[in-house]
Parts: C-alpha cells; structure tokens; sequence
C-alpha cells in the first residue's frame, strides 16, 4: 500500500504526462498552421485580394503627390521635343535653373495645383490610379508569391530566388497594365477648363514665365497634349473612358504601349526593392524566413505596434534604395508617353524614341534632368511602398486567419 502511494507519490512529483500533454497543446496553438491547411486556390484568391486592396489604399493615399510628380516630370518633354536648337530660348529647362520652372518642389507644386485648380486638381487621374494600382498589386503579388515557391525548386539562393521573382512578376504585371499607366498620365497633365498643363507651342515663344502655359487640347494630340492653339475645347478628355476612347481614335492602339520599353528597363527597380524588403523582414525579425509574416493576432498591443513600425522601416528603406539607383526610367518612360501622334515621332520605334528623348535630355538637361522631380516621387512613393507593403502585409494574414 505505502509503495502504492509511493509510487503514486513519485509520479505525481514528476508530473512528466501532463506537462508534455500541455506543452503539446500549447504548441498546437500557437503555431496552427495558417498556410498549410489553405488550398492553393484559396491562396491565390487571399493573395489577390490582399494585393489589390493595398494597391487601391495606397493610390487614395498618394495621389496628390503624384499629380506633381508627374508634372514636375513632364516640364522638360516640351523642350526636347521642340529641337535641340531652342536650347538658347529663355523659356528652355536647362536642368540647373529652375528659376523658369512652374513647378519647383514638392510643396510649391502641390500648394500651386491647390490655387489654380483646388481639389480636383491634387486628385487629377485618381481613377486610372486606382483602376491602375487595383490590378497592378493584384497580378504582382499574386505572381511573385507563385513565382518564390517555383524559383525555390531550382534556385537554392534566396536573395536570386527573390531577384527572379520580382522581375518574371514585375514583367506581367508592367505588360498588362500599361495602358492604364499611360492615360493616367495624359489625365494629370490635363486641366478643369479643358486646357493642358503643357505646350510645345508655348515653349517655342521667348518668354521665361510661358514654359507652362496651358493650351486647350487639339484631338491629333490625343494625349491633351496640343501643338496648335486653335484647338477645341471639346477634344478635351472628359475622363478615364473618354481619354482611352479618343486616345485610341486619333493614335491607335499602340499608343497604350508607349514607354513600356523604359518600363522594362524598370524592372529592375523592383528586383532592387523585393529582395531587400525580405532581407529587411529577416534583419528586423519580423518574418519567420522572409516568405510568410507572423502570426501578429498572438502578439501583444506592443509587440503590433513594434511589428507595424518595423513594416514601414522596411518597406521605406527598400523602396528609397532602389528609387535612387533606378529613378532616370521613369524620366524616359513619362517623357516617352508624353509625344503624340501629330509628330515626326508617329511611326518611331520604342528603342528609337528612348534613343532621342534620352540623347535630348543631355543636351538640353544635363544629367540632372534624369533627377528631375526626384525629391517629390521619393515624397509620393516612399509613403505609397510603405502603405501597400503594410497593408498587403495585414490584410494578408487576417485574410488567412479568417479563411482558417
């Protein structure tokens, strides 16, 4: 009986089955598998829509900014395109005398967009952005998380595993959406009272503070973008539809791949930024292997706020690396998607066109031109990288848990 109790005694003491049993629970718990159970359909449709949500949020958020980017951007085209012997003209953008430049800085171009044509003006082309940014985060995320698991089976690097991803996604998703990109542009440099924020013909007068004068949009510009100043204010894009309807009209359909060779040029951008958003996540210990982020809905208030700060260092600090190294593509590209059909240029080739808009931008910019408006896309795009890497970050993992 004593040896009984002893025995009972002893086991008790060890209480060896209970705590394996709890620690087994506990474990179960805390690491319940979010991925693991979930289909691949499932996936592809969390990941699409994580995607596209984020992209939506961060177009809402910084398209302001990249009303004036895109403006600041563009005063250099008319220039260029107007031959390189107008250089001499006071009204000409030498690239370091900005003192003839509507549009300076950042806030300067934002507080002027604000005066002369109030809040539509800030949100000029917010549908395309959005129409753009919706299925652009979309493709590339759906992709790129598909195209990590495939690369991973032959590529056992995960920095090359990454690179390879980021350019076969960014490919895609550049190809498909390019059309969306360009009438956004054509949108934001177009103004209430159907006039255009630029003018070759206003470039060619001799006149410091004509730079940017506006003139009403001719329909052989197709673009708002006119070269005559008996233009009629009815060929002025009265939206996103009616600016792809009258695009394709008077240019064709090849005007909707325009710059889409200098935005393959630009892939490069985002095999710099993936890559090193990953290394990010691993350095700041934020992700479990740089592929699936933690399960945040098991951390603590402090440890959410940690995390979601930690998720902005990253995807900001990835987003200015590779805008500094990759910036002059996006020069070429809104330069390139600026020329309309009623040129010299309507039968040029892409590789042609690149050729002479960046032969023009050294002769009349200097390199500083291919910097040009560097400071207000870092404003815009740093912000719009942190906005879409959260939000698809945690739209994401709630996605999962509610699938689960």
């Amino acid at each position: 009986m004593k040896s009984s109790e002893d025995s009972i005694h002893s086991h008790g003491c060890d209480c060896e089955p209970p705590k394996t049993h709890q620690i087994s629970t506990d474990i179960s718990v805390h690491a319940v598998p979010v991925l693991e159970p979930l289909s691949t359909h499932k996936m592809i449709y969390i990941t699409s829509i994580s995607g596209a949500l984020a992209g939506f949020i961060s177009g809402l958020v910084v398209c302001p900014l990249d009303v004036a980017k895109t403006r600041f951007q563009a005063q250099g085209a008319y220039n260029n395109s107007n031959d390189i012997d107008k250089k001499k003209n006071s009204s000409n953008i030498n690239g370091t005398n900005v003192s003839n430049l509507k549009y300076k800085s950042a806030v300067q171009s934002i507080k002027l967009i604000w005066k002369e044509e109030g809040f539509r003006g800030l949100y000029r082309g917010v549908v395309p952005i959005t129409l753009g940014y919706f299925p652009t985060w979309m493709i590339y995320f759906t992709c790129y998380e598909h195209f990590k698991k495939f690369y991973n089976n032959y590529i056992h690097d995960d920095n090359l595993s990454y690179f390879a991803s980021a350019i076969s996604s960014g490919a895609i998703s550049t190809t498909l959406t390019n059309p969306i990109w360009v009438v956004k542009t054509r949108l934001m440099l177009q103004m209430d009272d159907g006039k255009t924020v630029y003018s070759s013909s206003n470039v060619n007068a001799n006149t410091s503070t004509n730079v940017t004068r506006n003139v009403k949009a001719s329909p052989s510009a197709g673009a708002g973008i006119s070269t005559s100043p008996n233009s009629k204010k009815m060929d002025w894009y009265r939206g996103t539809f009616d600016a792809f309807k009258k695009m394709y009209q008077h240019e064709g359909l090849n005007v909707f791949y325009r710059g889409l060779l200098p935005s393959y040029f630009g892939l490069i951008h985002v095999a710099i930024q993936f890559p090193l958003y990953e290394n990010f996540k691993k350095i700041l210990k934020i992700s479990n292997n740089g592929d699936e982020t933690l399960d945040m809905s098991n951390t603590s208030t402090k440890m959410k706020t940690l995390n979601f700060l930690k998720f902005i260092l990253a995807s900001s600090l990835s987003k200015m690396i590779a805008s500094a190294i990759t910036y002059p593509h996006e020069i070429l590209r809104t330069r390139l998607q600026l020329f309309n059909n009623n040129s010299n240029q309507q039968n040029e080739s892409q590789l042609k066109g690149l050729k002479r808009v960046f032969k023009n931008i050294i002769k009349v910019e200097g390199f500083k031109g291919f910097y040009s408006g560097f400071i207000i896309n870092l404003a815009r795009t740093v912000p719009a990288s942190a906005v879409t890497m959260v939000s698809f970050e945690y739209f994401r993992e709630y996605f999962q848990r509610f699938a689960y």
